[in-house]
């Protein structure tokens, strides 16, 4: 498997999910055993089923005891998910992976008080560096992004390389920055004349805003991150699962009870 920032069993999900999408495998249609994709993969079994696992949860996939996985039959719901956002881990690991970025700015800016209090930057930060970007999926606009950071980070940034790879790679890989929690918030919005006009869309179009707060292993905030996506391309779908305790049933969102490894 090729270096990324995904972890082995999510690359391999990926290149299934990608696989029925691409038709390679049809409906209804049996894929490859455990056994095969490990040896195809280079990878143990577990996390292959692993793989297999979360595919079925989100519905690309049935196993049948006995008989093997087989992909779902169900070819509407397989065309509602290729465009799904299915979590907030898959949207920052694995659209960003897709997206390209062709445009990108970089300013340095006086620190809005939202800014100041998402990031705990004291009076003494007056400054902070503000980046934004258009991104696409398939040649389509689909997001406009605005990052925050603090000066000691964001002035290390290297416009060209905004081009070349996402920016939370460039924290992680570059700058060694290990993330251990982001706080995000999502709500119903819309296209003003900026966003109107950097995606390509009618001002008033219905937006899905992000934003999200990443933090460290010690709790301090590095980043802010602000996107518009538009609405009639991405839909944001949480799963739930019942889980059953000694003193009844929880509800746990699925990201919540998976390890990442």
């Amino acid at each position: 498997m090729m270096k990324t920032l995904l972890p082995t069993y999510y690359q391999i999900k990926h290149t299934i999910r990608n696989w029925i999408l691409n038709k390679e495998f049809t409906p209804g249609q049996k894929i490859p055993s455990v056994e095969k994709l490990a040896n195809q993969f280079k990878v143990n079994h577990l996390t292959v089923r692993r793989a297999i696992e979360h595919l079925e949860q989100e519905g690309f996939l049935v196993s049948r005891r006995g008989s093997g996985t087989f992909v779902s039959n169900d070819e509407a719901l397989i065309k509602s998910l290729s465009t799904e956002i299915t979590g907030f881990m898959d949207e920052i690991f694995y659209q960003v992976q897709k997206a390209k970025t062709k445009s990108a700015e970089m300013n340095i800016i006086e620190t809005p008080k939202i800014v100041s209090e998402k990031l705990g930057l004291g009076q003494e930060d007056k400054t902070v560096v503000q980046i934004k970007r258009v991104r696409y999926l398939d040649q389509i606009p689909f997001n406009y992004a605005i990052n925050y950071l603090p000066m000691d980070i964001g002035s290390r940034i290297v416009k060209r390389d905004l081009l070349k790879k996402p920016l939370l790679q460039i924290l992680e890989q570059d700058f060694n920055i290990e993330f251990s929690e982001v706080v995000q918030v999502i709500q119903a919005s819309f296209a003003d004349q900026e966003v109107s006009e950097k995606l390509g869309v009618a001002s008033g179009s219905p937006m899905l805003f992000v934003e999200r707060v990443l933090y460290t292993k010690r709790r301090k905030p590095v980043q802010m991150f602000q996107a518009y996506y538009r609405g009639d391309l991405f839909k944001y779908i949480v799963r739930i699962k019942n889980i059953r305790k000694k003193n009844g049933n929880i509800w746990v969102h699925q990201d919540e009870i998976t390890s990442e490894n």
